[in-house]
């Protein structure tokens, strides 16, 4: 029997690899706080865990898959489509492990460097369906790793294709996740797609729903956001919602129940009924982190928050946005970027580039709030923990 060149169950090899994923990402003093309430205190520090937090369950079958894969294939060729998932030390620990990256770089390669017999493993946000076809081209190994979570959205953004709906999809454009589900629209003649990010760009949707826009200033805003030969006045008339897995899930609510008043006022209720359909694919993970952090918030006066993350995902940026509605927050890569007592190196809310901020740290008593993105392992929470206790020479 030949071998297979599309995996997307794993090796079998999980004991084979458990040690090793626990030397690299799990932490006792993390545990240590799972079970003594999510509370760790340390001289005049308490450091306050929110109980849902870290690597979620797509991002543990993502990278326990890569290091089967590693296991697997000892001495083949072995690249990554991509970042596995948005955690720097993850992506680093993969390359020590003598994995490359489909990126283009000095150390990495492309598509067409390509031989049959290589490995690729296409990472947790999954693959533009061009991309893939390149891939299946090429005869090599394919190791998918995509997120349950985001095959649902596939799978919802091929029906509306199929009956002709345009996928309205909550996202950024030009997010991993949000290419290759709006990819999937394309699979149909009549699909069509347009990507919003926030409140004010579906304000301007509903505004050409309701026949309030303006032709021009909708390219404008849309033209990177929307499928090839998008017309407006053509293309917004039967819409389905869906959204990037990792969206504020109330944003994604509030912007589908605007979306679909706005065609009760164009259509009428009967109408619009047949008009718009929607499904709410947030994951389940992202919103439990979500309501882990609003509890916390509501639960313990906090001076501060440290959200640790890749500062591209999605999902611990708006750990962010929740947490900077109640304290100052600060989102972090690592604990390498607490500089000091003094200085954090951190990227604003909004913002794509890092920031140093002083006087972070306030003295005295201080409780902070601790939570993490969904690809940060529980080893990064403990190495900020003890990065801030030494400050205040104290160990944990």
């Amino acid at each position: 029997m030949g071998e297979s060149k599309y995996v997307n169950r794993g090796f079998g090899l999980k004991q084979a690899i458990v040690g090793k994923l626990a030397r690299d990402y799990r932490s006792e003093v993390v545990e240590r706080m799972r079970t003594g309430g999510f509370r760790l205190d340390a001289g005049d520090l308490s450091f306050r865990l929110a109980q849902e937090f870290g690597f979620c369950y797509g991002v543990d079958r993502a990278v326990e898959y890569a290091y089967e894969t590693r296991e697997k294939f000892p001495d083949r060729r072995i690249f990554l489509a991509g970042e596995i998932i948005h955690n720097p030390g993850v992506n680093q620990r993969l390359r020590d492990m003598g994995i490359r990256f489909l990126d283009g770089s000095a150390d990495g390669a492309r598509i067409p460097d390509l031989e049959p017999g290589d490995v690729v493993i296409l990472p947790a946000f999954g693959l533009p369906l061009g991309d893939m076809e390149l891939l299946r081209a090429t005869g090599a190994v394919l190791v998918d790793t995509t997120c349950g979570s985001v095959l649902n959205v596939w799978k919802n953004v091929e029906n509306y294709a199929r009956d002709g709906f345009t996928a309205l999809i909550h996202g950024k454009y030009d997010h991993e996740e949000t290419r290759a589900t709006s990819s999937r629209a394309l699979k149909h003649p009549l699909g069509r797609y347009i990507v919003v990010r926030d409140p004010a760009e579906t304000g301007q949707v509903c505004d050409y729903i309701e026949g309030r826009g303006d032709r021009a200033a909708f390219f404008d805003r849309f033209t990177r956001a929307i499928s090839p030969g998008f017309d407006p006045d053509r293309d917004l008339e039967r819409i389905g919602c869906a959204n990037q897995t990792t969206m504020l899930s109330t944003e994604s609510l509030a912007i589908a129940e605007r979306i679909r008043v706005s065609m009760i006022a164009r259509f009428g209720a009967d109408e619009a009924a047949k008009r718009f359909r929607a499904f709410d694919t947030i994951c389940s993970a992202t919103q439990e982190r979500q309501d882990a952090l609003h509890a916390l918030l509501g639960k313990v006066p906090l001076d501060l928050v440290v959200v640790i993350g890749g500062y591209n995902s999605s999902n611990t940026t708006h750990l962010v946005e929740i947490a900077l509605e109640k304290v100052p927050a600060f989102h972090i890569r690592s604990a390498s970027c607490l500089d000091s007592p003094d200085a954090i190196r951190h990227q604003p809310f909004g913002k794509r580039e890092e920031i140093v901020t002083h006087g972070w740290l306030p003295a005295g008593p201080v409780t902070i709030g601790l939570t993490a993105g969904a690809s940060t392992p529980d080893v990064e929470i403990e190495t900020v923990i003890r990065r801030i206790a030494s400050f205040r020479d104290l160990s944990v």
